[in-house]
């Protein structure tokens, strides 16, 4: 697959997930720090909605990256965002574009290729996160999460991961055994600052979604 076609399985998968969220769900706590699982679709479509904009050559307008509130229903808002951002990577000029990232780097513009891979990375690790908060399963196809892992290990690591409300926390040793066994998405998550044994709080079963 390329790009892509890796980065709407991943958003895809997301989709799934947040759709298994319940009206009682949307203040539970997530893998990311400080932020319940409204705070983080709520950012997650604001991604969206940044990335479709840069995809049409309007990055750089700063009202494309401002957060919004996903509403009553965050599910179909989610939904909705991430339908607009896989249409804008999907149109025929797209990947000549140069993309306008300012979360990212406002002196400089990226090849398209690497910017759907910044969005890509970001939505294999959301989708389980969500996942995670929720208590059920993700599922990545095996070829997204194999892609996933050199662009896991390439995120710079530094200060930036230890400042409060940082995307990615600083690198955790992923364990001999997910070593030994190459055990792709637990090495992705390690590498981006995620444990794959996080788990919420034992006050809902998972079973009934």
């Amino acid at each position: 697959m390329d790009i892509v076609q890796l980065d709407r399985a991943a958003v895809l998968e997301s989709i799934r997930v947040v759709e298994r969220a319940g009206p009682g769900d949307w203040d539970r706590p997530t893998p990311c720090d400080r932020w319940t699982l409204r705070l983080l679709v709520e950012h997650m479509g604001t991604q969206h909605i940044g990335f479709a904009a840069a995809a049409r050559g309007e990055g750089a307008r700063p009202a494309a990256w401002e957060p919004r509130p996903a509403g009553d229903d965050p599910v179909a808002w989610y939904r909705g965002t991430a339908h607009a951002v896989l249409a804008g990577f999907a149109r025929p000029d797209t990947l000549g574009r140069r993309f306008t990232l300012p979360e990212i780097n406002a002196e400089a513009t990226f090849a398209a290729t690497t910017a759907i891979g910044f969005h890509f990375i970001d939505y294999v690790v959301h989708s389980w996160d969500v996942a995670a908060a929720l208590g059920v399963p993700a599922a990545l196809p095996p070829a997204v999460v194999e892609a996933a892992l050199p662009i896991a290990l390439r995120v710079p690591g530094g200060a930036s991961r230890e400042k409060p409300g940082a995307a990615f926390k600083p690198a955790l040793d992923p364990g001999r055994d997910a070593r030994a066994t190459a055990d792709a998405l637990r090495l992705v998550l390690s590498a981006l600052g995620r444990s794959a044994d996080w788990r919420p709080p034992q006050d809902s079963d998972p079973s009934d979604r």
